[in-house]
């Protein structure tokens, strides 16, 4: 196995450690990972709070792999349990653990630094691999079944929504003239045919396929529409004095996370009314000042950091009802939700679902 513990690094772990820590301090605290990864930040974690234990979630089989090995080696082990699962099975992980409730959840959104680092998985437009683009391998969507099958209106659809790429709708007019010659079926074929299509003149700095990138790997892994039904999930098995923390890596992410939180930093009340009850005070208290960024140093010393915003929240007293019943059916995914429609006509959470339209014949 692979070595990739000397390369990765946590992007601001101090920051996620200070933030973190406050929910952990009592003996048998719970804490979960919902991004394992190489384990940088949970490792951070344990050490920090010597009475807390940790469950880490990982849809990479390898990287929960390679993440257990080092928590042993630094002799925290007993205090670890790796799940292998999607970060949207979180209610079923604690279910399954006989887990009512945790103290803090940590999410470290987009990619591992396994992932970017290994050629083969085709997420990287810096190398040329095969288009496979999936975190889990065991699931069937790759990167290159999208080129193949998707037509020309959901192609435009997810390069529009996923990787906001204002030339989509050519670039997905152009897929659907090449694969009729071949499928697409490498990072450098993909990264040709964007390079054809944006004008020089309306390129921003970086490889002008990035946003494509982008795009097909949140469509093949469903980052935005598991993420929209993991946070309710989190928010529903959160203790009082709980804390959310969230490490976003662009804004589609930083959107759906902000705008969830928003839900309980603002009184639950019809504007206007001039006293309000109890039970529609804010749940969550903002235990960051908006966005953190990372600083210059930071950024110099770890390019992943460049585009991070971190978030959290802490709640603070216990959740109501209503809210309860609300987050269990934004966890489903019911339409009346993705709409944004709060518990009183407000708006909620978070958007729409993927859109996966095949081509026809």
């Amino acid at each position: 196995m692979t070595d990739y513990a000397h390369i990765h690094q946590p992007v601001l772990l101090r920051d996620c450690v200070e933030l973190v820590s406050p929910a952990l301090a009592a003996p048998g605290s719970i804490a979960v990972d919902c991004t394992l990864g190489l384990a940088g930040h949970a490792i951070a974690f344990l050490k920090a709070n010597p009475e807390a234990r940790l469950i880490g979630i990982d849809r990479d089989a390898e990287a929960l792999a390679m993440a257990g090995a080092r928590i042993a080696s630094e002799g925290l082990a007993d205090r670890f349990t790796p799940v292998h699962a999607a970060f949207d099975a979180f209610d079923e992980v604690l279910a399954d653990m006989d887990v009512a409730r945790v103290d803090a959840v940590f999410m470290d959104l987009g990619l591992s630094s396994l992932q970017i680092d290994e050629r083969e998985r085709g997420f990287s437009y810096s190398h040329d691999a095969p288009l496979d683009m999936r975190m889990d391998v065991t699931q069937p969507l790759t990167a290159r079944d999208v080129l193949a099958d998707y037509d020309e209106r959901a192609l435009a659809h997810i390069f529009k929504e996923y990787g906001e790429e204002r030339f989509a709708r050519q670039i997905a007019r152009r897929i659907v003239a090449v694969r009729e010659r071949g499928p697409l079926e490498t990072s450098a074929q993909l990264n040709a045919l964007v390079d054809a299509v944006i004008p020089q003149a309306h390129r921003a700095s970086g490889n002008p396929a990035k946003r494509v990138f982008q795009a097909l790997r949140i469509e093949v892994n469903g980052e935005l529409d598991k993420l929209a039904r993991t946070l309710p999930q989190i928010a529903n098995r959160l203790a009082v004095g709980g804390r959310l923390v969230v490490e976003s890596y662009h804004s589609l992410e930083d959107r759906t996370v902000k705008t969830f939180m928003n839900q309980g930093l603002h009184a639950d009340v019809p504007a206007g009314m001039p006293v309000v009850p109890d039970d529609m005070q804010p749940f969550f208290k903002a235990v960051t000042k908006g966005a953190v960024m990372a600083d210059a140093a930071e950024r110099e010393r770890n390019p992943r950091a460049a585009s991070v915003r971190l978030r959290g929240v802490e709640l603070i007293r216990p959740l109501p009802e209503r809210w309860r019943r609300r987050f269990a059916e934004q966890a489903r995914g019911d339409d009346d939700v993705r709409d944004g429609r709060g518990p009183h006509g407000a708006h909620g959470a978070h958007g729409r679902r993927g859109h996966r339209t095949k081509a026809r014949g």
